[in-house]
């Protein structure tokens, strides 16, 4: 994947969503079709719901939200499933009943949304998915960073970092979402190709912070010799710490007894705490570029617009995931305390400015 962080421009240039093709052919370009939908005059009314708000990272997006809806001209309303498909299912009739022109949601459970996705379409109602790809069903675009790259990126320092061999400890996310399989499976095919001597114990924890903990200690005790974590979400984060204080392993990386963790996210606490020498990298997955958009994609998709895969305007490429499904991958940094390069993956320092979590008012 080609790694590439800058800040990014305001939005005023953003508020006609052209999206320039880069290339002569394959680019990804913006049309406007016939059959838009009128706004009557008026503010365009867009659903959103909030997957949860349990986490820093789901937090920080929906603080960024409404800052995006009034950048784009657009009206909000939301809701929050609390991770619980049903309560999605129930949320998207209320937008429905509310005659919203657009929904952006991030279903948790990829597979079980395929009926109200479908309904959706049915009534010509255009969603945007955000953080998450639906096994099935239609959605006007994904907005989405390359999971499998945080798998990867992950893999390439903790190998880098031991040298290629001990064993580590990969605290997984819900194996129902397309984004914990995405970073198991790379994460795994990663470290089976580039450092075979590595012990991967893989241990599924439903993205619940008390069960990860519950596993480490379980892990570290039966194999006190662990030396590296993948956390493959910022979930894991205080628990993780807690368990390492407790066994006396939270020391800085000078220390021999040093276990490397790498997390996933990019919070403004993860930062600090590489900084802090008590984890040593992560990847920002970017929540305020999520909000951005795709509240931009619903816009779109109100005015018409159709977009085709090729570089983008904003540092990203959107790819065709299957016929009639578009994914824009955001980029996603690997952040650490020096901002090295890690088997071939750039990495940018703790402290730069460009990364979200940094920026966090």
């Amino acid at each position: 994947m080609k790694l590439r962080h800058t800040r990014y421009a305001s939005f005023g240039a953003l508020a006609v969503l052209a999206v320039s093709a880069l290339t002569a052919c394959g680019g990804s370009g913006a049309s406007s079709g016939s059959d838009a939908v009128a706004n009557d005059g008026g503010t365009p009314v867009v659903g959103v719901d909030y997957p949860r708000s349990d986490t820093d990272f789901w937090n920080s997006y929906i603080k960024y939200t409404p800052q995006f809806a009034k950048e784009l001209g657009l009206d909000l309303k939301t809701t929050n499933s609390q991770n619980d498909v049903a309560k999605l299912t129930a949320n998207a009739q209320t937008f429905i009943s509310q005659g919203v022109k657009g929904v952006a949601m991030a279903p948790q459970d990829t597979a079980a949304i395929a009926p109200t996705l479908a309904q959706m379409d049915a009534k010509k109602i255009p969603v945007v998915t955000v953080d998450t790809r639906p096994d099935t069903g239609k959605v006007y675009m994904v907005v989405r960073a390359d999971n499998r790259a945080y798998g990867e990126k992950a893999c390439q320092f903790l190998g880098t970092k031991l040298g290629g061999k001990g064993k580590v400890v990969m605290l997984q996310g819900d194996l129902a979402s397309i984004n914990g399989r995405d970073r198991t499976e790379a994460f795994n095919e990663c470290m089976k190709k580039n450092y075979p001597k590595i012990k991967v114990f893989g241990e599924a924890t439903n993205w619940d912070g008390a069960v990860a903990a519950q596993k480490l200690q379980t892990d570290l005790t039966a194999h006190p010799d662990i030396k590296g974590v993948y956390m493959q979400s910022s979930f894991a984060l205080s628990g993780t710490l807690q368990v390492l204080k407790q066994k006396g392993l939270l020391v800085g990386p000078e220390n021999k007894k040093h276990v490397f963790i790498v997390s996933n996210d990019g919070i403004p606490e993860e930062l600090k705490d590489i900084a802090a020498g008590k984890i040593d990298a992560t990847v920002s997955q970017p929540a305020d570029l999520y909000a951005k958009y795709a509240l931009y994609y619903l816009k779109a998709a109100i005015e018409g617009k159709t977009f085709k895969p090729g570089k983008t305007d904003h540092d990203s490429t959107i790819i065709q995931v299957r016929d009639g499904l578009l994914e824009d991958q955001l980029s996603a940094p690997l952040v650490t305390a020096d901002g090295r390069t890690y088997g071939g993956v750039p990495s940018l320092k703790s402290d730069d400015t460009s990364l979200w979590g940094n920026n966090l008012g």
